[in-house]
């Protein structure tokens, strides 16, 4: 017997084909020919397409030789909308969700539709295919067996900056979305406050035409950005090294890598301390440059 409050866990099924069903379709990020053969079926047997943009999506399914009823659900009508939303679920009708480009809830609306649904206990189905931040680590040759999607960074730079301090440390792969207006700017923060030797590199225009990888230091992407023509041109996965994970001092026989860094600078220049930490470290001399510098501040 559950204790009073005690709360159940929701447990639904995959009813693919039946009615009253919640797809959480991915739609292409550029390229057409990337929707899969099951996504466009899924489009063409629902009643009902949810969309983040219903002009942008419209052209999407004209493109399938589709003609369904639309209705918009983004940032700024989710909470209000998603109500109806569910309703439909509810009456029997099928509703594809889907955002301007890519996977649904990755950086686009969603999660309150769909929480609402799952706790309602309507069966909710993801149709998956292109994501952007996925189709961007695959191509960056960045560590990915541990990374950490932080979505778009504030606008400004003071919140860029506050958002960007606690991740320092991180020593997963960090990834963000950032739009072409804002890309320089952003740049420039992360070399300030995660250095401009860390390793980065910007996915631009992905799966399109002009697709562009820019990689290397943070002081060798940034001046390679601004002179590219083309470089403050269409949306932009971010993607940064992690921090070398910190320095085991507390094993017995670990080199403390601070003290020699400390050690070695009043004797020699910044980049040789580096070299040779990470020569005797084992860890990388980027991050180590990095590191120096900010003991020779203190």
């Amino acid at each position: 017997m559950k204790s009073q409050g005690e709360k159940s866990a929701s447990i639904t099924g995959n009813k693919e084909g039946a009615s009253g069903v919640l797809y959480i379709v991915a739609t292409p990020i550029g390229n057409l020919d990337d929707l899969s053969p099951r996504a466009a079926a899924t489009l063409s047997r629902v009643d009902v397409v949810a969309a983040e943009d219903t002009r942008h999506s419209g052209r999407l399914l004209q493109h399938l030789g589709l003609q369904k009823r639309l209705i918009a659900l983004h940032d700024h009508n989710e909470r209000d909308r998603a109500g109806s939303i569910l309703d439909e679920l509810e009456r029997g009708h099928s509703v594809a969700l889907i955002s301007d480009a890519g996977t649904p809830l990755i950086s686009d609306p969603g999660y309150v539709l769909v929480r609402e649904a799952r706790r309602r206990g309507l069966t909710v189905t993801p149709i998956p295919g292109p994501c952007a931040l996925v189709a961007a680590l695959s191509a960056a040759g960045l560590p990915t067996d541990r990374f950490l999607f932080v979505g778009f960074l504030p606008a400004k730079r003071t919140g860029r900056r506050a958002a960007l301090e606690p991740l320092r440390q991180e020593s997963a792969t960090l990834v963000f979305y950032e739009s072409p207006h804002r890309i320089l700017d952003a740049v420039s923060d992360i070399a300030a406050v995660l250095g401009d030797s860390r390793e980065i590199v910007l996915g631009r225009e992905l799966t399109k035409t002009f697709e562009t990888f820019y990689s290397g230091a943070v002081a060798e992407v940034l001046p390679a950005l601004e002179a590219d023509p083309h470089g403050t041109k269409g949306e932009f996965v971010v993607m940064i090294r992690g921090a070398e994970p910190a320095g085991h001092d507390d094993e017995e026989g670990a080199l403390d890598v601070d003290h020699l860094i400390r050690l070695l600078l009043p004797e020699m220049p910044v980049k040789k301390v580096a070299k040779l930490a990470a020569e005797l470290s084992g860890r990388s001399k980027n991050d180590l440059y990095q590191r120096a510098l900010e003991l020779k501040q203190d």
